[in-house]
């Protein structure tokens, strides 16, 4: 317990699924949250939840894809509760539309660039400064182990995530001098609110049969990512940097 006493953490996309599982874990760890989503309802929800449980939380609506909101809310949240050590840039996914190069929307690309690269992108860019100020600090980016191996149907997705790895080192080299960490992880599978609709609609940018056969110990949960954010956003990872960790019940090792 009390792994981030102290800390001041942003989670975006934390309304639901891994983000949600991880403010709470955050949250029972002692740090106060800054959380962002678009879901309003959901979002307060969980700040709610947080908040009645002795923790203390905050929501702020931004879309990702927004630089100016994005920028809105953590200025809010640095300003408010006295700087940024922790930066978890949850929020993404596949989006409804995307698949096999040749066949998806071109508007789409931009759609799953804006989701899953360019949110990540500009949360650093506006958070590294307040964590600069505080003496360091950890950034923990969401990657997809289809950015670590072939798979087919999300293209968009893919290559979008595979920016989010590159992105991640190259930050780490650059953040490092400023005591500050910028780690990965690559869920595999995790049976969210968003992949068990696409898994019903057997829309392919979701994970297909054979996707989902790779996982050795089957698909997984929220929570079963969320203790890998807090490893990552406390101290215990204080010596790792420029990493990426697949979190995939050993989908990437079949």
């Amino acid at each position: 317990m009390n792994r981030l006493e102290g800390k001041i953490a942003i989670v975006t996309g934390a309304s639901a699924g891994i983000g949600k599982a991880s403010a709470i874990l955050f949250a029972k760890e002692g740090a106060v949250l800054g959380l962002v989503d678009i879901d309003d309802a959901a979002g307060e929800a969980v700040a709610g939840q947080i908040n009645r449980e002795g923790g203390k939380a905050r929501y702020l609506h931004a879309d990702v894809a927004s630089a100016d909101e994005l920028e809105t809310a953590i200025n809010v949240f640095a300003k408010d509760f006295g700087g940024i050590d922790v930066l978890y840039n949850n929020a993404g996914g596949a989006t409804p539309r995307d698949a096999h190069l040749l066949e998806m929307p071109l508007d789409e690309f931009d759609r799953a660039i804006g989701l899953n690269l360019f949110g990540p992108f500009v949360a650093c860019r506006f958070a590294i400064p307040y964590m600069q100020e505080r003496g360091g600090g950890s950034i923990i980016n969401t990657a997809s182990i289809r950015s670590m191996i072939g798979t087919s149907g999300a293209d968009g997705y893919t290559a979008a995530k595979g920016g989010v790895v590159t992105l991640t080192r190259a930050l780490a080299l650059q953040c490092a001098p400023k005591r500050i960490r910028v780690n990965a992880i690559a869920p595999g599978a995790v049976l969210t609110e968003r992949v068990r609709a696409l898994m019903d609609q057997g829309n392919d940018s979701g994970p297909d049969e054979k996707m989902v056969n790779r996982h050795l110990l089957g698909l997984g949960e929220p929570e079963d990512v969320a203790p890998v954010a807090l490893f990552l956003a406390s101290d215990d990872s204080r010596w790792i940097t420029g990493q990426i960790l697949p979190v995939d019940g050993g989908a990437s090792a079949n």
